[in-house]
């Protein structure tokens, strides 16, 4: 606007002489005049700034300022007034986020403090306890959804997020294989989280007096056994904590909760029972049990359910060979004999070892027929292999092996190298 106001009052060209103009009597004009009109030139100048920038001030009036003499039409004022109130300015900046540089991704400390890492459930959920593993001063964020997560740290809301990926009892989250496929975002860490789970209930509350308990469906088969001994219904919920909240906001005394200690702690409910996952406690007396065979089931239970979680994030991290690395890859196989074989054998050939393989359907082709017989055709699934591997990107034969599976390969993707945790 300060510009188009500008162009209207400045004079053209033709009103005055041009600075260094050919004069056909005495040569060139600018000889003795040349100062004369440099300064002419800068008051114009001067002068077309100063009122563009008055017209710019007019359109754009700032808070608590009322000036006493109208600097623009009322109609043009009206107008400004109004394009300002549609759209809703912040009345103080400083208020508004400030955005994220790559200053700070870089300096960030390595403790995870000034992160906001995003995780699937409610405060007190597993996945919130993995994301404090990882950053133990982080700011987490609750997501109602897994793809709410990704889509969090696609649009800035928050620098990481922290998702399950797979469980020693439980199996693989398939939703989150299919959901790495279809973000752009790449794994910079893992976290393995021993799971410890407890049967929480309602202050002063015996385990013997509840009827029902709520919990995750996978929470809930991997502590069967002792549910099955209780004579309880068993109740499905989005996640652990959404159960214990549930518990604590009915305040029904015969209906229990399995969660973690920290969710009984965060929803202000009393721990019945903890370690229940495999219910090996509940089974035995401790009474009845030689110390060896006791300390050989706690043995068991501790280790027994472990959940390992993917860290997310915008950008990838620089691998490095000063550490154990782990490199994730998806890739799709040409069709024919033994392809499978051939992609897995650039791996063994180099003495690389594979620590995950998993398959997951090709939606966008998922059947292929050919025609293998005389009596008519063969449906086939086309599928997609998920690869985790031991060796980092920077290591030579991590490159001679992807560049050997690109030749059979119809589709090759890395999601991450990173560093393993080997610590639970």
């Amino acid at each position: 606007m300060a510009l188009k106001a500008s162009a209207s009052i400045c004079p053209s060209s033709s009103s005055y002489p041009q600075l260094g103009s050919h004069d056909s009597n005495c040569g060139l004009t600018g000889g003795l005049n040349l100062r004369y009109d440099l300064d002419k030139c800068c008051n114009w100048k001067c002068c077309c700034t100063s009122l563009g920038l008055v017209a710019q001030r007019a359109l754009t009036p700032v808070e608590d300022e009322k000036p006493t003499v109208p600097l623009v039409d009322s109609s043009l004022a009206a107008d400004a007034s109004h394009y300002n109130d549609s759209k809703a300015f912040h009345k103080d900046v400083n208020l508004l986020p400030r955005p994220l540089t790559a200053i700070d991704v870089s300096s960030s400390p390595r403790d995870g403090s000034k992160v906001r890492v995003a995780y699937q459930g409610l405060p007190g959920a597993y996945s919130e306890d993995a994301a404090l593993k990882a950053y133990p001063k982080c700011e987490t964020v609750p997501c109602d959804e897994f793809e709410a997560a990704f889509k969090a740290v696609e649009l800035w809301l928050v620098d990481k997020a922290v998702l399950p990926i797979e469980n020693s009892v439980g199996g693989s989250i398939h939703r989150n294989y299919d959901l790495l496929l279809r973000h752009r975002l790449h794994i910079v860490g893992e976290v393995q989280l021993q799971v410890s789970h407890c049967l929480l209930g309602l202050p002063g509350v015996r385990k013997e007096e509840l009827k029902a308990v709520v919990s995750h469906p996978q929470a809930l088969a991997q502590c069967e056994n002792m549910l099955n001994d209780l004579g309880v219904v068993k109740i499905g919920s989005p996640d652990t904590a959404a159960a214990a909240k549930t518990v604590a906001l009915d305040c029904v005394r015969d209906t229990g909760a399995i969660a973690s200690c920290r969710a009984a702690k965060i929803y202000g409910l009393d721990v019945l029972a903890e370690g229940i996952q495999v219910g090996l406690r509940e089974i035995f007396s401790t009474e009845n049990m030689r110390p060896q065979l006791f300390a050989f089931l706690n043995h068991m239970d501790d280790d027994v359910n472990i959940t390992r979680f993917l860290i997310l994030a915008r950008d990838p991290i620089i691998p490095g060979t000063d550490r154990p690395y782990k490199t994730s890859i998806v890739f799709s196989l040409e069709e024919g004999p033994g392809v499978l074989f051939k992609a897995l054998a650039v791996f063994s050939m180099r003495n690389i070892n594979l620590s995950k393989i998993e398959s997951r359907p090709l939606k966008q082709r998922p059947l292929r027929v050919v025609d293998d017989s005389n009596e008519g055709s063969a449906k086939y699934f086309d599928y997609l292999f998920y690869i985790d591997f031991e060796a980092s990107m920077a290591d030579p034969r991590s490159q001679y092996a992807l560049g050997h599976l690109q030749e059979f390969a119809r589709f090759l993707r890395v999601l991450g190298c990173y560093p393993m945790d080997t610590v639970l």
